[in-house]
């Protein structure tokens, strides 16, 4: 972590997606236990809460759960302005909601691949533009940060994946488009993609058949995180990726 710190976030909003388990949850925590407000999103809202259990007594307080489905517009703008209404605006945002079939494109439904993208991609930029109105309308020194994927810039020969590489892809692209309107509007909100490779998560269930195929863990992202955050005003981490010591991609 460099030497600027986490230290000018302490007592500043997260709002982290997808909250209530794998990368989401670690992220979740690791803000907590430095000191920010959390407001952890997910559609199981239980489980989120249930992250209490790993905060310190005195950090408990800072994790706050609201039920919210990204593919639901409605949804993100409900759960915005009670972050509004409760502490004021968000301060950092963290786009880590995200789906994966493991249904090849030419076998899937519409439907099936409709839910991908509607969370994907369409989550994570309605919930930016949210995150951004309340940065710029308290011009504070904002950072929105994706949960991208190495499968964002690169398609490897497993068809399962299914839209999700496109779906990432999206976010490649969005990543750079945002750093630009970003700079065009003059505010001092950064964006950041963080591509992380294989993780151990609920969406990497049934790999385990790749025999030692390696994984990171969620606290690896976590980190990360962290690492972005702590960065100096002037530094912009466009984008950072982290596979897993020996990935064979």
């Amino acid at each position: 972590m460099s030497a600027f710190g986490m230290e000018r976030w302490k007592g500043k909003v997260a709002v982290v997606t997808g909250a209530s388990s794998g990368i989401g949850a670690a992220i979740v925590v690791h803000l907590a236990k430095a000191g920010m407000v959390v407001v952890g999103l997910a559609r199981r809202v239980e489980m989120v809460e249930a992250l209490k259990s790993e905060l310190p007594e005195d950090f408990k307080s800072h994790l706050h759960a609201i039920k919210c489905d990204v593919a639901n517009e409605e949804d993100i703008i409900k759960s915005f302005k009670w972050v509004e209404d409760k502490f004021g605006g968000v301060d950092a945002l963290i786009n880590n909601a995200g789906v994966a079939p493991k249904k090849e494109i030419l076998k899937s439904s519409s439907q099936q691949l409709k839910e991908i993208l509607d969370i994907n991609v369409m989550g994570l930029a309605l919930c930016s533009r949210e995150g951004f109105q309340s940065m710029k309308k308290r011009s504070v020194d904002g950072h929105i940060i994706h949960i991208n994927s190495i499968l964002g810039h690169h398609v490897i020969n497993m068809p399962s994946l299914g839209i999700y590489p496109a779906s990432k892809h999206a976010v490649t692209a969005i990543t750079e488009t945002m750093r630009h309107e970003l700079r065009t509007e003059g505010t001092k909100v950064k964006v950041t993609s963080i591509s992380p490779g294989a993780v151990r998560s609920e969406m990497t269930k049934g790999l385990e058949h790749l025999g030692e195929f390696p994984f990171l863990e969620p606290e690896d992202i976590a980190d990360g995180v962290l690492y972005v955050l702590s960065t100096p005003p002037r530094v912009q981490v466009h984008e950072l990726m982290i596979k897993p010591a020996g990935e064979p991609f």
